[in-house]
C-alpha cells in the first residue's frame, strides 16, 4: 500500500513537471527586459573614424576688445574609441574671424582709438577626451556625450597693429557637452556645444599714456593679460570603419 502511494507521488510531480516545461519560453522571457526586436537600445560600433563638422565660434573680445571672435569655423576629427565609455578626438579647425584694432596713441574719446573689425583667421589643434553618457549602447539612436579638450591655437596672416598687439600661438582648453544620432549603424551624426578658453596678452604699450589726453588702453591696476571664453556651436558628419 505504502509503495502504491509512493508511487502516486512521482507520477503527480512528474506530470508537474512536463506541464511547467511546455509553457512557452516566450510568455516567461516577456517578464524580463526588453523584447531585443523592440529594444530602444542598439550597441554602438566601436571602431575609429573620421568627422567632418561646420560652426560657429563668438563671444567674449576681452577687456580690451581686440580678441578674435565671430568665428565661422570648419574641421575634422579623428575618433578612436577606448573602450564602451571612453573615446579620443584628434581635431584640426580653421576659424574665420574678426576682431578689432585700438590705437593707444589717440585719445580714449577719438574716433580713431578704435577701428575694424578686420580679419583674424585662427588654425587650432586639439586631443579631446569624451565619455559617453549610455556607454556602448544608443538609446533610440541617440547618444549624449560630455568631454574636455587640450590645444594650441595660432592667427594666420595677422593684420598689422600699431599698438604691438599679436595673437600670437595659444594654449585652449575646452569643455563640451553634445549628442549622437545614428541614423545607420556606422554613419552619425554629431552637434555639440563647446566653451573654449584662452588667454589674450597686451602689449606694455595698453599700460602706457602714449595718447594726448594722458589715457591708457589698460588701466595700471589691471593685467595685461586676460582670459576669454568662447562658446563653440557646431554640426558634424562622420562614419566609422
Amino acid at each position: 500500500m505504502t509503495g502504491r502511494l509512493e508511487g502516486c507521488k512521482v507520477a503527480r510531480w512528474m506530470i508537474l513537471g512536463m506541464f511547467l516545461s511546455n509553457i512557452p519560453t516566450v510568455n516567461l522571457s516577456a517578464q524580463v527586459g526588453h523584447n531585443p526586436a523592440t529594444s530602444p537600445y542598439r550597441d554602438i560600433a566601436l571602431h575609429p573614424g573620421p568627422m567632418f563638422f561646420v560652426g560657429h565660434l563668438g563671444a567674449d573680445r576681452g577687456n580690451v576688445g581686440v580678441g578674435t571672435s565671430n568665428a565661422l569655423t570648419y574641421g575634422a576629427r579623428y575618433e578612436l574609441p577606448a573602450g564602451r565609455v571612453v573615446q579620443f578626438q584628434f581635431t584640426g579647425a580653421y576659424l574665420r574671424g574678426d576682431r578689432f584694432l585700438v590705437n593707444p596713441y589717440a585719445d580714449s574719446n577719438s574716433a580713431s582709438r578704435r577701428s575694424g573689425p578686420v580679419k583674424s583667421d585662427l588654425l587650432q589643434l586639439e586631443i579631446g577626451m569624451q565619455l559617453r553618457l549610455t556607454g556602448g549602447k544608443t538609446w533610440r539612436g541617440l547618444a549624449p556625450f560630455v568631454g574636455t579638450g587640450l590645444g594650441l591655437i595660432s592667427e594666420l596672416n595677422a593684420a598689422a597693429d600699431t599698438s604691438g598687439y599679436r595673437f600670437g600661438t595659444k594654449f585652449t582648453i575646452a569643455f563640451v557637452s553634445g549628442v549622437r544620432w545614428y541614423p545607420a549603424r556606422r554613419v552619425t551624426v554629431t552637434g555639440d556645444l563647446r566653451a573654449l578658453f584662452w588667454r589674450l596678452k597686451y602689449p606694455v604699450a595698453f599700460h602706457t599714456p602714449l595718447a594726448p589726453d594722458g589715457s591708457r588702453v589698460v588701466p595700471l591696476t589691471d593685467r595685461l593679460t586676460d582670459w576669454t571664453t568662447h562658446p563653440w556651436i557646431s554640426l558634424g558628419i562622420g562614419w566609422t570603419f
